[in-house]
């Protein structure tokens, strides 16, 4: 049975390097331009560099998006952009657009290249017609069923690979190919600039009662017509497996580290369990969807992979998440003074936190004391991106996460 890669995404260089020493196999990234989330804070051209190297001295490769649904103004700065990828080497380009596809194959055809879901993958012969382009991977639609996706790959050639998302959010359009965001603010989500509308709440207006708002459902609250659940098939990695996926996708490149190491985590921990023992893996699963339940999430589903889904799929009374734990920071290095972090949010001496280890292992400790870079003692870190060090009642690693239950 082949090990699928667990790929996971990287608003950060940060969350880049987070995401490798939390069993990612491979990170997906995007530039400043030409991916779907413009909005997150997205790579320089340095961060590139850095995060690829970084990822490629631990075994790990980086895949860059370039994913957005071109116009002609755009095709001359794609042009510019690949020939700057090229310089940098990335493991592999994401792209949707066939003209940006043709750019992809003249001015780097050294760089595998891998077929975003925004082309709505849904049957073997688009698989065909993209390896016969000479794309080496394709990722599925979300709407693609299990049933599906093992047809796909019994009628492809095994050098061709296929990706599909196993966890993270939902967008209610089909393949994400939106046009809710363009439509009530003029930001266009097939350019990467969605402001998820898909979140809003939502009423009607009978014609001849002008502005008298009437909601969905009986609800004081209105309701979130769009709402979907998030993804989680955590409880299902025999069955994506038995279907023949070779990279299990995580959704999330606007989500933090905290995030990034946890989903991937347990991913990492959930594949390597099932390929050692299938009944190791059964018995874990409590454990698994412990764990990927403390990231932030919107309660979870399985989407398309068992069949349409119901309207159970849907969260019709609130947009908000569920967040069941903060993050504090990241151990950046540790020297007899104690563990040094730059603080994400507010926590005091005395407090009980959990450190996560990238093995796998959360560790309660008690806060000793924390000390500025200065040495100066302080009872609380109230100040964002300060950097500290922290004493506790444990031993902390470089690349351990801090985070407490909220």
């Amino acid at each position: 049975m082949k090990k699928p890669e667990i790929l996971a995404p990287a608003s950060s260089l940060e969350v880049l390097k987070v995401a490798v020493n939390f069993g990612a196999d491979a990170v997906y990234i995007g530039g400043d331009l030409y991916g779907l989330r413009a909005k997150a804070k997205n790579f320089s051209a340095e961060d590139m560099k850095e995060g690829i190297r970084y990822a490629h001295e631990k075994g790990k490769k980086v895949y860059i998006t370039a994913n957005i649904t071109a116009h002609n103004s755009d095709l001359s700065g794609v042009e510019r952009y690949f020939q700057e990828l090229k310089l940098i080497c990335p493991d592999a380009l994401i792209i949707s657009d066939p003209g940006v596809f043709m750019i992809a194959k003249r001015v780097c055809p050294e760089i595998e290249i891998h077929i975003s879901t925004q082309s709505n993958n849904v049957n073997y012969l688009t698989f065909e017609f993209w390896k016969n382009q000479g794309a080496s991977r394709v990722v599925t639609a979300r709407e693609c069923n299990l049933s599906e996706i093992k047809e796909i790959r019994r009628r492809l050639s095994e050098e061709m690979e296929i990706e599909t998302f196993v966890h993270g959010a939902m967008c209610i359009s089909y393949s994400g190919r939106c046009l809710l965001s363009n439509y009530f603010t003029g930001r266009d989500a097939n350019l990467g600039e969605c402001t998820h509308p898909c979140r809003w709440k939502y009423y009607i207006v009978e014609e001849k009662r002008p502005g008298e708002y009437l909601p969905v459902d009986e609800n004081e609250r209105g309701t979130y017509l769009f709402n979907s659940k998030d993804l989680c098939m955590i409880e299902y990695i025999p069955e994506l497996m038995d279907a023949g996926i070779d990279s299990f996708k995580i959704e999330g490149r606007m989500k933090t580290a905290l995030y990034a190491a946890a989903v991937v985590r347990v991913y990492r921990q959930a594949v390597d369990a099932y390929m050692e023992s299938p009944e190791k893996y059964q018995k874990n699963i409590a454990f698994y969807r412990e764990e990927v339940s403390k990231c932030t999430h919107r309660q979870f589903t399985t989407g398309f992979f068992f069949g349409q889904p119901a309207q159970e799929a849907q969260i019709y009374d609130s947009n908000t998440y569920v967040k069941e734990y903060v993050f504090l920071g990241i151990i950046e290095e540790v020297t007899e003074q104690g563990a040094l972090f730059e603080q994400k949010n507010k926590f005091s001496e005395g407090d009980n936190i959990e450190i996560m280890k990238p093995s796998g292992k959360n560790i309660s400790v008690t806060v000793k004391g924390l000390t500025t870079m200065g040495g100066e003692a302080v009872k609380s870190c109230p100040h964002p991106k300060e950097k500290l060090w922290l004493k506790a009642d444990a031993e902390c690693e470089a690349g351990d996460i801090l985070r407490v239950r909220g």
